[in-house]
């Protein structure tokens, strides 16, 4: 499994000590450290900051998303993007952005809160699919996110193998990891967390911010991950 660590991590020199070697999420959102990740990365994978727009209520730019995969998809590092979509809307909406996608690859993503037929046929048309929490499924690891997760599963995997890889979205969690037979997953635990002193104490405790980063991204990476769905 690999783990894309979200990004901004601030200040540069931090990022630089905690993601050289590591993965990477760059968000459109957010896209200033994309120069640094690229170069210090193994590997790199866009997002289109549809959940920052959502939050915000601002609309995706998607043409200034599409020049600015395009500038980056030939770089040896580039993994992956995801595909644009609107989060709290229609399967007809996210549909259309998928049959507007320039690129010869890319990664759909699936909410929640769409049809297990969508989800299905998403997992066979796609290499790479992401699972994305949002409407009355907004919250995870609640007892009714799992519910519609074991749904999921449920229908797109054979003898508890997913018939195409899964990406989680914002559930790089060791919690959701070790029972999800994810391929991939970010989160931003890491950029969040480094800067809450409150949450750091003790006298072996790391102090800096380089250091805090790179023990919970030790962390994060070292649990381990399912190979297969075993059901609730």
């Amino acid at each position: 499994m690999i783990h894309y660590h979200g990004t901004p991590i601030t200040p540069d020199e931090a990022a630089v000590k905690i993601l050289k070697g590591r993965h990477a999420m760059i968000s459109f959102a957010n896209p200033k450290q994309i120069g640094l990740i690229a170069d210090i990365c193994q590997s790199f994978v866009l997002d289109n900051g549809a959940f920052s727009m959502w939050k915000t209520g601002k609309p995706l730019d998607v043409s200034g998303y599409y020049r600015w995969v395009d500038d980056w998809r030939c770089h040896p590092g580039f993994d992956w993007a995801l595909i644009p979509d609107v989060i709290e809307g229609t399967e007809e909406e996210n549909d259309r952005l998928l049959g507007e996608w320039p690129f010869k690859t890319g990664v759909p993503i699936w909410h929640l809160h769409e049809s297990l037929e969508r989800l299905e046929r998403l997992a066979m048309t796609h290499e790479r699919v992401g699972l994305g929490s949002s409407a009355e499924f907004a919250q995870v690891n609640t007892e009714k996110w799992w519910a519609r997760i074991a749904c999921a599963l449920d229908r797109i995997c054979v003898n508890g193998g997913p018939s195409t890889k899964l990406h989680g979205l914002r559930m790089l969690d060791s919690r959701l990891c070790a029972r999800i037979p994810f391929s991939s997953a970010d989160s931003t635990n890491v950029a969040r967390n480094i800067g809450i002193d409150v949450r750091w104490k003790g006298t072996y405790l790391p102090v800096s911010k380089a250091a805090r980063g790179t023990v919970l991204a030790d962390r994060i990476e070292a649990a381990p991950a399912a190979s297969m769905w075993a059901g609730l």
